[in-house]
């Protein structure tokens, strides 16, 4: 049994905390305000952009895990010191860091995303991400840290609420068999990350020397258009067809306008009006974490989804 720090409580570092504990291992959450203990998870309130508080809280740690997610709009300012704050505390403690990552440091690309394709961010949200990840790399290289980041695609799962795509604003209208709107074309190919595959993705390489001081594409299913994932997940509600629509550029023009989320989006509109394939390959020539069936993917997600309206509605 090991301890184990994880930063950040949204549905990645939930997921990963769980996942530790389920494994017998000890973890503590760190999060700005806290929340109620949960068996075998302390949680503690601290701003990880303290490198001495954050130090104390990572020490005896075996790894470190950053899944926390500054505000979108807001990734520019947030990021380079909670960076700089999670390399201290790894090179202070000796903890291993493990950075889930994204794609977004490749910027378009043709053909499939691979871990060997230059970091060539044209917005800036891709080039502070890359900037993230270039921080704690030279380090490592430097011998100073043990650091491995684990890049995912967009994810969805149970747990994932947020984001349009395939989680808030796509799942409640599809459990209710009404139309639902996409970013981008919903025929082109893309690749959906699965939330659990990418917890035990972060997990297994914490624990793996070989897989320290590069980045790692979590293992992904072949890439499906959002026309099919809809299809697919309202087969499993018992609510299809749905239709697909989507929304027109003079509508994301005055949304943005509204919606800081909207307009921050503007940078990664490639990756949905083109395909978006990832290549996970190397990932699973070395590893054994395997990307969960998808008819596993869409049950388990439609079950997660459904219990949630059954709980909100229970409610007084």
């Amino acid at each position: 049994m090991s301890f184990y720090v994880v930063i950040g409580f949204g549905p990645a570092g939930a997921a990963t905390a769980r996942l530790l504990v389920e494994q017998g291992h000890t973890v503590r959450v760190v999060t700005r305000s806290g929340r109620t203990p949960e068996p075998g998870i302390e949680h503690v309130a601290l701003d990880a952009t303290d490198s001495t508080r954050l130090t104390e809280a990572v020490r005896g740690a075996a790894a470190v895990f950053s899944c926390a997610a500054p505000p979108y709009h807001r990734w520019t300012s947030a990021w380079p010191p909670l960076a700089s704050s999670l390399c201290a505390a790894a090179e202070a403690t000796g903890a291993v860091l493990v950075l889930l990552g994204n794609l977004y440091g490749y910027g378009p690309v043709d053909g499939p995303l691979t871990e060997g394709l230059p970091l060539a961010a044209t917005g800036p949200k891709g080039r502070v991400r890359t900037a993230v990840w270039e921080q704690a790399r030279t380090l490592h290289e430097q011998g100073r840290l043990k650091a491995v980041e684990v890049r995912a695609s967009d994810f969805f799962g149970p747990g994932v609420t947020d984001g349009g795509h395939l989680a808030g604003r796509v799942l409640p209208p599809l459990l209710r068999g009404k139309p639902v709107s996409t970013l981008g074309d919903p025929d082109a190919p893309h690749s959906w990350t699965y939330l659990p595959d990418v917890a035990r993705a972060l997990v297994e390489v914490a624990g793996e020397e070989r897989a320290w001081g590069r980045a790692w594409h979590v293992p992904t299913e072949p890439a499906r258009s959002v026309r099919e994932m809809v299809d697919r997940l309202a087969a499993q509600a018992g609510t299809g067809p749905v239709a697909v629509r989507r929304l027109p550029s003079a509508v994301l023009a005055v949304g943005s306008l509204l919606s800081p989320m909207l307009r921050e989006l503007k940078e990664i509109r490639y990756q949905f009006d083109q395909p978006f394939v990832v290549d996970a390959s190397a990932y699973e020539a070395e590893f054994a974490v395997r990307a969960t069936p998808l008819d596993q993917q869409v049950k388990e997600t439609v079950d997660w989804w459904r219990d949630r309206a059954g709980s909100a509605g229970a409610r007084p």
